[in-house]
């Protein structure tokens, strides 16, 4: 039986692997370990790690490696923290191959850990772009510690070869965030009212708003211009979900939470709302606000308008869904009123995901048994003159 250890640092990552690791626990040719650390074990992100066990997956190896600052240095520290801690953690499971979801420094440092053991690794959603955040280097890093590659389309599988990986190691299976939307059953909004604790009114926005570690002073000016948009949609409900331990988090979490004190008859906020409310609750709702990659990912596939503002998520492919907007209070509040046009909204309900079908977990696990992990190391450079990708 082959021993297959997950990694999952936030909720940024444990909801697009849900459905593998569901796969990976229900198939009895399959060992699931879960590696758990990062956001997932700090309160004021929700202590996540209670959400995965109440999923009924069993936690092997808890890592807790975040600083309470969120300064450049600290980050580089938490990091440095997390490698000694996956380091004995990896050691203790064992395991056969590592599956990595994504581009967060925690991830990169796992990937690290298990590239000093020898330990192969399986890597989901390399070849993206994201050129506003640290993350997209952090990203192709993982990329080149990685074995065996699992994109969200062929244009991220070309991108990964394109890195020197070879090509029958690069899997174009779409992403496993996008099988969660295909498969889940949704809250309605009954449901929502109850666990959110609020009466939702139309029009109900959902908002998720990251720091640009690659932009920072774009960052503070986008959720500074964002605030003072949605002033002008008073009959608004706001849900604010929490942001990534990332570093300037902190910055961008006081001025949300200002807001919404002031605001407390029509705005809410939640460190973290769990993958089952949050697509619920952005199928219900008339848009998605912010610069996270569920706008792009998860919210066309809910049929859902998306207003994607500044540069983070620059460099991902865009359903038509979408509509993409400068840092200023003005250009974000001329991109509600787009995306709340009937026709835009008319749209939306046509657009197709360019991140999946909802078939990747399936295809990524039967691979992950079938794969001969002795071919998989040493890797060798793959030059693309060699064939035609």
């Amino acid at each position: 039986m082959r021993r297959v250890c997950v990694f999952t640092g936030s909720r940024a990552d444990y909801g697009p692997l849900f459905t593998v690791i569901q796969a990976l626990h229900d198939d009895l040719e399959a060992d699931l370990r879960l590696l758990v650390a990062g956001g997932h074990l700090v309160e004021r992100q929700g202590l996540t790690v209670r959400q995965v066990e109440e999923d009924g997956f069993r936690v092997d190896e808890r890592v807790d490696m975040v600083l309470s600052n969120d300064t450049p240095s600290a980050v580089a520290k938490s990091t440095g923290l997390a490698m000694i801690g996956f380091a004995d953690a990896l050691a203790r499971i064992a395991p056969d191959i590592l599956v990595i979801l994504g581009d967060r420094y925690e991830a990169l440092a796992v990937a690290y850990a298990a590239h000093i053991s020898s330990l192969p690794i399986a890597h989901i959603a390399g070849g993206d772009l994201s050129y506003g955040s640290t993350d997209d280097a952090t990203r192709h890093a993982i990329t080149k510690l990685s074995h065996l590659h699992f994109t969200a389309n062929d244009a991220s599988r070309r991108r990964v070869v394109q890195m020197g990986e070879r090509p029958e190691r690069v899997h174009a299976t779409g992403l496993p965030s996008i099988d969660r939307v295909v498969s889940m059953r949704f809250l309605d909004r009954t449901e929502l009212d109850r666990r959110l604790n609020t009466r939702l009114r139309d029009p109900v926005f959902v908002v998720t708003y990251h720091p640009a570690t690659a932009d920072r002073q774009g960052s503070r000016a986008g959720v500074r211009g964002l605030l003072a948009a949605l002033d002008g949609f008073p009959d608004a409900s706001v849900v604010f979900t929490g942001t990534n331990v990332d570093q300037d988090g902190s910055t961008v979490s006081a001025a949300i939470h200002e807001y919404v004190e002031a605001h407390r008859q029509r705005s809410i906020a939640t460190p973290s709302l769990g993958q089952t409310v949050f697509l619920s609750l952005a199928k219900l709702a008339s848009l998605v606000v912010g610069n996270s990659s569920a706008g792009l990912i998860e919210a066309p596939a809910v049929h859902t308008p998306t207003v994607n503002i500044g540069s983070r998520q620059d460099g991902r492919p865009r359903a038509a869904s979408v509509v993409d907007c400068g840092e200023s209070a003005a250009e974000i509040t001329q991109a509600i009123r787009h995306a709340l046009t009937v026709e835009h909204q008319q749209q939306s309900h046509f657009v197709q995901s360019p991140f999946g079908d909802g078939r990747a977990a399936p295809r990524i696990v039967s691979t992950l048994k079938a794969v001969d992990l002795g071919s998989l190391t040493p890797k060798e450079f793959f030059s693309i003159e060699q064939s035609e990708v």
